[in-house]
């Protein structure tokens, strides 16, 4: 990217990207669809007299908001014609995103999934205003909508995600070593070792976008059903399959490499010492941001 006003040291856009790709990963749950978002954004910025901009980075987030608006209207459609579950693109970052612990929480893959079953409308609101605090009335601007009945959404979203969203938030430390042991026992194919880490009523999600065999279509419910679909299909994969620790999405995750190349990104959610929901990403399309760190700001 470039611009014709100078140079792009000092553009506001360039000096806040990585927020604003925060933004549109957030709404979109897509890096390549924020990354459009962006070059969009980035066309309309370049042709707007910018000296009359009195908040360049409030200015920026309203476009950058306008535009992932009508990118999230577009691929929901495309989105229910999806093979199998649908999960976000995950991203490699770095372990001090989880610092942000609210930042963490909100682009983790599990709040990104729970993001997934609000409109359009009420996710830009939700996300404007819990991960961004943008005060009302320029969420107001950003969605077309008046102040108050911003207001209202905010709060039918916040309750909406409030009622889906995983109840307890464990600390690093807990989430790490409930994630080591998942690995080991998953390494080991060690069954019972298996059944002790995760809870009774765990949920698995894979998503491998009908291109990948074995990769369930609907979610399994259950330690023992999920247990013996796991290890049963590390058995048939060989002595190629391993799975190691990696930072994702600004929380511990797993990624699963079938004969040197990369199979899988896993994420869990963890409550009371046990895996409580495992999401398996799988589909090649989505893991191409897995080899460089992602910069996730607010």
């Amino acid at each position: 990217m470039s611009s014709s006003r100078g140079s792009t040291g000092d553009d506001p856009f360039v000096a806040h990207r990585s927020l604003l790709f925060t933004v549109g990963y957030e709404m979109l749950g897509s890096a390549a669809d924020a990354e459009d978002v962006l070059q969009e954004s980035w066309l309309r910025w370049a042709a707007v007299d910018q000296d009359g901009v009195r908040d360049p980075r409030a200015y920026l987030v309203r476009l950058v908001t306008r535009q992932a608006l009508n990118q999230l209207r577009t691929v929901s459609r495309r989105r229910e014609d999806y093979v199998g579950e649908w999960l976000p693109e995950p991203l490699l970052t770095t372990p001090d995103v989880a610092d942000d612990v609210e930042l963490a929480e909100n682009v983790s893959i599990a709040m990104l999934t729970v993001l997934e079953t609000l409109a359009p409308t009420e996710r830009a609101v939700f996300v404007l205003r819990e991960v961004f605090d943008v005060p009302y009335d320029e969420i107001a601007e950003a969605v077309d909508k008046s102040p108050a009945a911003v207001r209202q959404i905010a709060h039918r979203s916040r309750d909406h995600v409030a009622a889906r969203r995983p109840r307890i938030r464990v600390g690093r430390s807990e989430h790490e070593r409930v994630l080591e042991r998942l690995v080991a026992a998953l390494n080991n194919g060690d069954l019972q070792q298996l059944m002790d880490v995760l809870a009774p009523d765990v949920v698995s999600v894979a998503d491998g976008g009908g291109r990948v065999r074995g990769a369930a279509r609907r979610p399994i419910v259950g330690a023992d059903n999920i247990a013996r679909y796991l290890l049963g299909g590390i058995a048939k994969s060989g002595a190629g399959f391993v799975m190691s620790p990696m930072w994702l999405n600004g929380e511990p995750g797993v990624r699963v490499v079938l004969d040197g190349r990369l199979a899988a990104a896993v994420s869990v959610t963890v409550e009371d010492g046990r895996v409580t929901r495992i999401y398996s990403i799988a589909n090649p399309d989505k893991l191409a941001r897995l080899d460089a760190e992602s910069a996730l700001t607010r």
